[in-house]
């Protein structure tokens, strides 16, 4: 009983490392409608296209990470010591980022701070796969999953106000301390694996680990449906980017709220992922497990429909309202990308397999926001902009909706996988 109790505290650990990337993450979303920030790297507030590549070059080091250097860490290291050096890493980085001075550098601590939080989903994947089996993982996915809409509710009030009463120095500052006082007690506390992660992570030295990393690659490409899932993962992630990254502006800029106004309004839709997340992890485990695809087909209809009626309404809190309901949607479908590589993953495998669906999905959703930037710079007026680079994102739901769809035929039309033989030729 103990030992079941004590894996959900290594869930709620997790939940909390992913919120605070996600702060980190957004920070320079909010950051760029501030005229000293811009004024510090070389910007201007018309460049909008520079100012989305800050977000695309940390999902670059992000998705790179996810695939390159995720086997490499639970080879070497295991999913202890890997978030841990994770966590000092993007702490230190954050910390010390007003030190940098231009674009450029800036642009290169955006990467290296991708690469530091590339990968911990993957990370998360095979703690969960180790501990939860596939008919139970519904909810212990949902709880990480929530860290990011938890991360983003409390991100942008949170940036907001330490942009309006101090500076935009502190907000770096302030993260980076949080990185290292909460997280790294956290994870030293309560994220355990079993003795078999330990002693295969460690055995033989250094060339045993590294010809464990090519199998687990080699085993990896060999997962069910793998480039189905990828590319949906892709368009999933794709508006996660493209809407947190350009939402601020968007309300500020677009619609006319205030700074406080655009913190707590930008919130609000991340408190609606968080609440449909635990809601989506609660209808996996409860409904057949070739039945969790059509969770794409109609939360995406879902999503897509809702920032149609965003980009036609006229009034500012109705548009608003019907962003709410969008991220409504997208968090409902968002535990079952990571509950469905895990069921069709093999135990040794998940955390590459993960590691290459979510690094690869993330390097394609990081080129959304330099995306939406340059539709919004070449409109005739930035709110016409900000309108036909948020109708972008209805594009990412039509590649969901297909995507969702031949999954579910091909899972319908299949026998049931056992999940030890999960794993079979894509």
């Amino acid at each position: 009983m103990q030992e079941r109790a004590m894996r959900w505290w290594g869930v709620i650990t997790l939940f909390v490392i992913v919120a605070i990337s996600y702060i980190d993450r957004i920070n320079i979303s909010v950051l760029i409608t501030d005229a000293d920030f811009l004024s510090h790297v070389g910007l201007t507030r018309g460049d909008r296209l520079s100012q989305g590549l800050l977000a695309t070059a940390f999902m670059v080091g992000y998705g790179v990470s996810s695939i390159v250097l995720t086997p490499l860490a639970a080879a070497l290291l295991g999913v202890r010591r890997s978030l841990l050096a994770g966590l000092a890493l993007w702490g230190v980085v954050t910390f010390l980022s007003p030190l940098l001075d231009s674009f450029g550098l800036l642009l290169g601590s955006r990467i290296l701070l991708g690469v530091s939080e590339g990968p911990v989903f993957a990370l998360a994947a095979a703690y969960i796969k180790a501990h939860f089996e596939s008919r139970e993982n519904g909810l212990p996915n949902s709880f990480v999953n929530m860290g990011t809409g938890l991360g983003l509710a409390i991100g942008f009030p949170l940036v907001g106000y330490l942009l309006a009463a101090h500076d935009w120095q502190t907000s770096f500052h302030a993260l980076g301390a949080i990185n290292i006082v909460l997280g790294i007690p956290l994870v030293l506390a309560f994220v355990r694996m079993p003795k078999v992660d330990d002693s295969r992570a460690t055995a033989g030295g250094g060339r045993a680990a590294l010809a464990q990393v090519g199998r687990m690659v080699a085993g990896a490409m060999h997962t069910r449906h793998l480039l189905l899932v990828t590319l949906l993962t892709s368009a999933f992630l794709a508006y996660l980017w493209g809407s947190s990254n350009w939402l601020p502006s968007y309300l500020k800029e677009a619609r006319g709220f205030s700074l406080r106004e655009m913190g707590w309004l930008a919130s609000l839709p991340q408190y609606a992922t968080v609440v449909a997340v635990l809601i989506g992890g609660v209808v996996i485990d409860r409904i057949p497990r070739r039945s969790v695809p059509l969770m794409f087909v109609w939360c995406s209809v879902g999503v897509g429909l809702a920032v149609w009626l965003a980009i036609e309404a006229e009034g500012r809190y109705t548009a608003a309202y019907c962003l709410i309901a969008a991220n409504f949607f997208w968090g409902l479908m968002s535990p079952a990308i990571p509950s469905t590589m895990q069921h069709f993953s093999r135990p040794e495998h998940v955390a590459s397999s993960y590691g290459v669906v979510n690094g690869v999905g993330s390097l394609v959703a990081g080129f959304m926001p330099a995306l939406m930037g340059s539709v919004i710079a070449h409109a005739a007026t930035p709110r016409a902009g900000f309108l036909a680079g948020f109708g972008t994102l209805i594009g990412t739901q039509v590649v969901v909706f297909l995507c969702g769809l031949v999954l579910w035929l091909r899972e319908r039309n299949a026998p049931q996988a056992s999940e030890a033989g999960a794993a079979a030729p894509a």
